[in-house]
């Protein structure tokens, strides 16, 4: 699902000519990002893998209400900086600023923040047009309905910490009784 929305966005970003400004991490500084458990689960095992779940889970719980915790700041107010974990990135950091939803009157609307739409306000308004005329963009419904269909219990909206965190429980929990039962056999 992750490369077909990737190869989704890469078009319509290369096509509509609108992106997110390099460096910015103004929607990474908010701590109250809505994600869910299963958009999480591969970074989760990405970081089993790698040996750092339990350290992340630390980290998250120390400061549950702190911004991403793969989210690295560059400045001191917090605004700009990287994904530190950006394959492994959760649906809503690849939707946000690559996608639509229909508006009220059935419309295209691009889900996008105000920096965008007014640092590139020439390019936001062109690219609003053209997904209504013939401009092809990911529609974030859709998306997160491909999630539901997944498995609904684990699409939950939280927040992006508290998401990474169960998902990483789930992760560990899966694990234990995964080895236990290698080394029974």
């Amino acid at each position: 699902m992750y490369k077909e929305l990737e190869a989704e966005a890469t078009k319509y970003a290369s096509e509509g000519g609108l992106s997110c400004l390099s460096g910015c991490g103004f929607c990474c500084a908010n701590p109250k990002i809505p994600a869910t458990i299963l958009e999480f689960l591969p970074l989760a095992f990405e970081l089993y893998e790698k040996g750092a779940a339990e350290a992340s889970l630390r980290i998250i719980e120390s400061n549950p209400e702190s911004n991403c915790i793969l989210y690295r700041t560059q400045d001191p107010e917090g605004k700009s900086g990287y994904c530190s974990g950006y394959a492994y990135r959760g649906m809503i950091c690849r939707l946000f600023g690559a996608s639509a939803r229909r508006s009220k009157s059935g419309s295209k609307e691009l889900i996008t923040c105000k920096i965008l739409k007014s640092e590139k306000q020439a390019e936001y308004l062109k690219v609003s047009e053209q997904i209504n005329q013939s401009l092809e963009v990911p529609m974030a419904t859709a998306y997160y309905s491909y999630l539901r269909d997944i498995d609904a219990s684990l699409c939950e909206e939280r927040t992006v910490n508290e998401a990474i965190r169960l998902a990483l429980e789930l992760v560990l929990r899966y694990k234990f009784y995964e080895e236990g039962e290698l080394a029974a056999d």
